[in-house]
């Protein structure tokens, strides 16, 4: 498995025009954006998530009076408030 991902990251390498002999500075810039976009992807699933979790807060406080369970609506916003 190890050898068929290097396999495949030398050809990336080879068509990118790195190859081989790719100078360090040029590996290691590309290893540093690697990890930058590592951290935006984790940024936007965290994100995503608190999306979600508002708009089940925005769910539960449109639905009719009179089909609302207070006690869930209050847990959602228990729930919400925390992790503000």
């Amino acid at each position: 498995m190890k050898q068929r991902v290097r396999e495949r990251g030398g050809a990336a390498a080879r068509r990118l025009g790195l190859h081989d002999a790719a100078p360090a500075a040029e590996v290691a810039a590309l290893r540093k954006r690697v990890e930058i976009l590592e951290q935006e992807v984790q940024e936007c699933r965290q994100l995503n998530l608190r999306l979600a979790e508002l708009t089940d807060v925005v769910g539960e406080l449109l639905l009719p009076v009179a089909h609302r369970d207070e006690a869930k609506v209050a847990e959602v916003m228990e729930k919400y408030a925390r992790g503000i």
